[in-house]
């Protein structure tokens, strides 16, 4: 198996570091032929409109959506969930629109509004498990057929619909690897 990770900007080399600790290929996506090889795909965190613009520029939006609608399985974290969301407040443009979602970019504050919680998401694990928050985005509205699998503060924080999972906090900067897991599940 071999995962992707969008690499424009953010928690590239942590998503890397736990794939291969899970004894899987990573690979850093950067261009469309990067799409060909790989069996599923994590867009990490980082600045959303930046990336926007990076996918617009490397021509790999349309692949990316196209290659989404066929069935590969992608996790977006905090950026990720907002360009792969089908709605963003405030915004007229979406990226990828690829889950019915909305989401609230930076809903939490800025970068000093950071926060840690510990929580149990059944369908990922039996146990408690980190999630970090930076500037992190959240889901006011969920479309009809997407799973909540995470509310923190009465707001939903992770989503799955089908082959897409999304999550507002950064599963790849703590020592756990069941987000990890859970996605590979998914391919």
């Amino acid at each position: 198996m071999k995962i992707g990770v969008l690499a424009f900007q953010g928690g590239i080399e942590e998503h890397i570091h736990h794939i291969e600790a899970l004894n899987c290929s990573a690979i850093r996506v950067k261009k469309v032929l990067d799409l060909s090889e790989i069996d599923g795909l994590i867009i990490p965190g980082g600045e959303s409109t930046t990336m926007g613009k990076f996918l617009d520029f490397s021509k790999l939006l349309e692949p990316l959506k196209t290659k989404i609608s066929e069935g590969m399985p992608v996790w977006g974290t905090c950026a990720g969930m907002i360009l792969l969301a089908k709605d963003i407040e405030g915004l007229e443009k979406s990226y990828l629109n690829a889950i019915d979602i909305t989401v609230r970019r930076n809903a939490y504050g800025s970068q000093i509004d950071s926060f840690r919680e510990e929580v149990i998401i059944p369908k990922v694990s039996n146990k408690k498990l980190p999630l970090v928050f930076i500037r992190a985005p959240f889901v006011t509205r969920l479309g009809k057929e997407v799973k909540n699998l995470c509310e923190i503060k009465n707001n939903v924080v992770a989503a799955e619909y089908k082959n897409i999972l999304v999550t507002s906090f950064h599963p790849e900067l703590t020592d756990n690897l069941d987000f990890h897991k859970y996605f590979l599940s998914m391919l």
